[in-house]
């Protein structure tokens, strides 16, 4: 059920990452930038650890030498061990603040990135929305940035600490053995060519895993937030059976990524310790020899288990690095897109009047160009009057408010609002002269003050009560213990359907906009209900200008005009009586499918 989201990133899974495709992955580094001292000094630490850790595995050629009753500076073996104690109490310091540092530039860099992906998404057209399902956009900002965290604080700090250890071991083995070392290094090249061809296939297999991560987290979300959906329909084994089979596809790619790292790990196992083996059998017949002592062998092959170790771990972290690089993939296309609106940019205030016009409007939705919504749609609302739009489902009347909220982009003809294209005003700017109130209210999971204050967040607690008073909400929410500081629930499951429309007015009145919106604000109301949050809405519509998608024909008698809306044309307009009069025409259609003749006239 999972839509294709995202542009056409998973088109690029089977490809490999180019040299441009690599510049592009690492941009994503500069979000741990304002914190690269604290990874300068980790860096610092980190080496000095490294090459510590070194010197205690070369200091066990002289224990054993010491041990033989050779002279070491005169130190005696006790003495070496109280200087052993003491290097690694060092360590054990330097271990803690490394730790600590990259942890430090880690969590911020990642906090900076999750802000950033969140940022970026909110300020993304609603087209976006449409396209992109809410749990994949939950994944991208969790799991793809977490893989990124693993990727700051662990991966790429690991990978330094084998090279070091890797250049480090060679050096003091081409040093004291240049001949054995030439053997262990001929397995290097072998190792490294491998790794990087193995990395491709890792990557695109992480990449995979993400995008069906993703897609099982679209199941959880839809599930969860349409649960009354679900039990009302009894489809909680099919959901679940939805789910086992996207999770069961999560732990078969998660299986073949293992599977995949098992043949590198036996790879390293038979090629590099095989021959590992056969350098200690020729360092045994150089001790037989004479050509080394004991200790210089036990030098030796300690120094090659930290080469062996370290080229095993380098094709490891390789990998490992590709595949996170792969998973920032969509992060990075996310934040490449183009925002609707800059929320860190403050315009001058707008007072619009509302005069509104439509002109000549062409539209057809982005996602369906095919399907035209609106030919040549022409109609103008003055300054405080009240429409109202009717027609059948799927006339366009939800269309003509999106685009004067500009969701969408015209295909032609021109919107105005104090005869001004609407185009012309900051988007932010224009937006806060205006208000809705939907159908299904949608409350945030806070409480009823901080909904209400949606509308204007630095409005006082008397200011939200006055609102309320006038949404007619303040009676009810007075009779709460908590009054204000009620919870409401996940999406406002706490109150019925005509208390969470009068909060919605209340936050709408608390905005105090220009030009007002109601779609079917009353549609799914009882009759008890639907008189308070009338009673509430007239309160709102009071000189404002006002639109409203009606359903019920009974709540727009009053308004200066009603356009009938009839696949995407306007075909009737004028007031309640005028189209009231017309005979089979369709606003009378309308009204006698709602009411007998003599009831709509009582009405």
């Amino acid at each position: 059920m999972a839509r294709r989201r995202l542009g056409d990133t998973d088109a690029k899974l089977n490809g490999t990452m180019s040299k441009e495709g690599f510049r592009e992955a690492i941009k994503i580094f500069r979000y741990v930038h304002p914190y690269r001292w604290y990874l300068y000094v980790g860096l610092f630490l980190l080496t000095i650890s490294s090459l510590v850790f070194l010197g205690i595995i070369n200091m066990f050629k002289d224990l054993i030498k010491v041990a033989e009753g050779k002279d070491f500076y005169g130190l005696t073996l006790n003495e070496m061990g109280l200087i052993l104690l003491a290097v690694l109490v060092l360590q054990g310091f330097i271990s803690y603040f490394r730790v600590t540092l990259f942890a430090h530039a880690s969590e911020k860099g990642t906090a900076d990135l999750r802000k950033a992906v969140y940022d970026k998404i909110i300020t993304l057209p609603v087209n976006f929305f449409e396209k992109n399902q809410s749990g994949e956009l939950v994944s991208r900002v969790t799991s793809d940035v977490d893989k990124l965290y693993s990727l700051f604080s662990i991966t790429l700090v690991e990978f330094v600490r084998q090279m070091i250890l890797l250049v480090g071991s060679i050096a003091i083995l081409v040093y004291t053995n240049p001949k054995l070392t030439l053997i262990v290094l001929g397995t290097f090249p072998v190792v490294v060519i491998f790794a990087m061809f193995f990395g491709r296939y890792i990557r695109k297999l992480s990449k995979e895993k993400q995008k069906i991560l993703a897609e099982t987290n679209i199941i959880l979300s839809e599930s969860v937030s349409s649960i009354q959906v679900v039990k009302a329909f009894t489809n909680e084994l099919f959901e679940t059976l939805r789910y086992g089979k996207a999770n069961s596809s999560v732990v078969g790619i998660a299986l073949k990524y293992a599977r995949g790292r098992g043949i590198f790990s036996a790879f390293i196992v038979t090629v590099l310790f095989g021959a590992l083996c056969f350098v200690m059998w020729q360092a045994a017949l150089m001790v037989q020899s004479g050509t080394i002592d004991a200790g210089d062998l036990f030098n030796f092959v300690a120094f090659s288990g930290v080469i062996g170790a370290a080229i095993g771990s380098l094709g490891t972290f390789y990998t490992e690095i590709l595949g996170a690089l792969g998973a920032t993939e969509r992060v990075r296309e996310i934040l490449e897109m183009e925002s609707e609106v800059d929320a860190k940019t403050q315009a001058e205030p707008l007072h619009l009047k509302g005069d509104i016009e439509y002109k000549n409007i062409r539209f057809a939705y982005p996602s369906r160009k095919d399907i035209t919504i609106f030919e040549d749609l022409s109609f103008n609302v003055r300054q405080g009057g009240k429409v109202a739009l009717v027609g059948q489902s799927g006339s366009g009347k939800s269309t003509i408010v999106s685009l004067l909220l500009r969701f969408y982009e015209l295909d032609g003809g021109k919107i105005s609002v104090d005869g001004k294209n609407i185009y012309d005003y900051d988007i932010t700017r224009f937006r806060e002269n205006i208000a809705i109130v939907p159908q299904e209210v949608i409350l945030f999971g806070g409480s009823i003050r901080e909904n209400i204050l949606y509308g204007k967040p630095d409005a006082s607690d008397e200011e939200v009560i006055a609102a309320a008073k006038k949404a007619n909400a303040w009676e009810f929410i007075d009779t709460f213990p908590e009054k204000l500081n009620t919870l409401v629930g996940e999406r406002g499951v706490k109150l019925s359907g005509g208390q969470r429309q009068r909060i919605a007015i209340a936050r709408a009145i608390l905005k105090n906009p220009t030009i007002l919106i109601l779609d079917e604000a009353t549609s799914s109301l009882d009759a008890e209900s639907e008189k308070l949050v009338q009673e509430a809405l007239d309160n709102l519509m009071e000189n404002r200008t006002s639109i409203i998608i009606a359903h019920r024909l009974a709540t727009i008698r009053d308004v200066d005009c009603i356009f009938v809306i009839e696949k995407g044309r306007i075909i009737e307009s004028g007031t309640h009586e005028e189209l009231s009069n017309i005979e089979d025409g369709a606003y009378s259609n309308f009204a006698k499918l709602q009411f007998n003749s003599a009831s709509f006239e009582e009405r």
